[in-house]
């Protein structure tokens, strides 16, 4: 991330000299100097660090200090203070300072003490980063058995250690973010963070301030400035899901970003300098984009430097009893089920005959459902999707030629408007959720492909139990 600081020094020359000392460490500094909007500044724009003088926070030290580390940033506070006495560097650490510094320092001395502190604290993030992280993807995570993977998983590992742009490729659910995070765990920005946006889950309107940041007032209902992902992911790993969905009109933005290391948030004079490495992850066909003029060649041909293309789980169906056993021995201790101790053979064979049509979140999600139904020590064809084991849904069967009939036999016992509304309900649920698969749960996309308002399509959602997160 890139670090912000807000430097309040009285002194006109000292808060130049300290400004020029800090950015060299690569960090953005602002200085405010009138101490009345100290808080109207903390409340208009965030900041990881503020580098103040005691004379120019309010007369309640250590409470101000207290008030300042409760922003929703939770900015860190180092004081400048004259320490003739030895307690009042014990009550500014007690308030909450990150650190105190004598400011009678001779200022060669005091810029160096203070870019040591700033090292501490860019470590004590760096810190933090890695504890937060209890699980972290790793390409020898998975040991696959399919040809094709082996070698994506080969070329993975040739990339990990460069800085170069990578394009990966693949139908919803195959594991796209999963890759891109192992490749980011084991190269050299591991680190710092990894930045995930989902681009077709932004609105149009939200995306660009997603990216790149705002400053206030940058439009209406931006009443503070805001850190895009570009700037939250600097000197670590920008991942854009669904590259494809972003507008045309951002993308030129988005290559400038790419090429000249600069972004420039809404509202703003000044570029600022990043260091992000970029991933971008699409289903779709980019050069189908291109020809229809949706997408950019420039912007194809930055992002796609080197192309992962991981296969559908259909193409390697050698990988699908692997992957079962991994994520049943997950669930078991993640769900407590540990009187399930396996899988019937025949219902292994009815999964490694199955298209997977949503891949691996397919997969996971089947094994989790069957955890959840299964009351004895192995998990049957009974607790699997009737899809899966070829057990055509109660409301529908399909024809020899593909055409849907209605199964009689099934609805004798119902009234006709009960076994209408069975049907009817029954086609609604799988048709949602095919589109759904297919639109990578995009709400507006699915919407309008069903000819339906959003509202409405939420509201059918929710009655079935669907969620648009399961569908990317």
């Amino acid at each position: 991330m890139l670090i912000r600081i807000l430097l309040l020094v009285e002194e006109t020359r000292l808060r130049g000299q300290l400004a020029e000392a800090l950015s060299h460490l690569g960090v953005l500094v602002f200085d405010e100097p009138d101490k009345l909007k100290l808080w109207s500044r903390l409340g208009e724009e965030s900041f990881d660090l503020v580098v103040a003088t005691q004379s120019m926070l309010p007369a309640d030290v250590e409470r101000s200090i207290a008030e300042i580390r409760e922003l929703p940033y939770r900015p860190e506070v180092i004081v400048l203070a004259n320490l003739s006495e030895p307690r009042e560097r014990a009550a500014l650490q007690k308030g909450g300072a990150f650190a105190v510094v004598d400011r009678t320092l001779p200022l060669e001395q005091l810029g160096e003490t203070l870019r040591t502190v700033l090292r501490r604290f860019q470590e004590l993030g760096v810190s933090r980063l890695r504890e937060s992280r209890q699980q972290r993807s790793k390409l020898d995570d998975f040991s696959s058995e399919s040809p094709a993977m082996r070698r994506l998983l080969e070329l993975a590992r040739r990339v990990v250690d460069t800085d170069t742009s990578l394009l990966i490729l693949g139908e919803t659910g195959v594991g796209k973010e999963w890759l891109a995070r192992a490749i980011h765990s084991e190269g050299p920005r591991t680190a710092s963070p990894f930045i995930a946006v989902n681009c077709a889950a932004v609105p149009e309107t939200l995306l660009e301030s997603e990216l790149f940041g705002h400053e206030r007032g940058a439009f209406t209902g931006a009443v503070r400035a805001r850190r895009g992902c570009f700037e939250l992911a600097h000197r670590g790993t920008l991942f854009l899901d669904e590259i494809g969905d972003v507008p045309v009109h951002l993308q030129a933005k988005l290559l400038r970003a790419l090429q000249d290391r600069e972004i420039q948030r809404l509202g703003a004079e000044a570029a600022i300098r990043v260091d992000a490495r970029v991933i971008a992850a699409t289903n779709r066909d980019l050069e189908e984009s291109i020809a229809a003029g949706t997408f950019r060649s420039d912007l194809f041909y930055r992002l796609s430097v080197v192309t992962l293309t991981l296969p559908p789980l259909r193409e390697r169906r050698e990988d699908i009893v692997p992957l079962v056993e991994n994520y049943l021995q997950d669930f078991r201790q993640q769900m407590g089920r540990l009187h399930i101790q396996g899988i019937e053979e025949s219902t292994l064979e009815a999964m490694c005959s199955y298209e997977w049509p949503g891949n691996v979140r397919e997969l996971i999600n089947v094994i989790e459902r069957a955890m959840l139904l299964c009351d004895s020590e192995v998990i049957t064809r009974d607790h699997l999707p009737d899809a899966i084991v070829g057990r055509a849904p109660a409301y529908l069967r399909s024809g020899e030629r593909g055409h849907l009939s209605i199964p009689f036999e099934d609805l004798m016992d119902a009234t006709l408007e009960a076994g209408r509304s069975r049907l009817v309900e029954g086609f609604e649920r799988d048709y949602l959720t095919r589109l759904l698969q297919r639109t990578s749960g995009n709400i507006a996309k699915t919407a309008d492909i069903a000819g339906v308002n959003p509202r409405t399509l939420y509201n059918k959602m929710k009655a079935y139990g669907l969620s648009k997160e399961d569908f990317r």
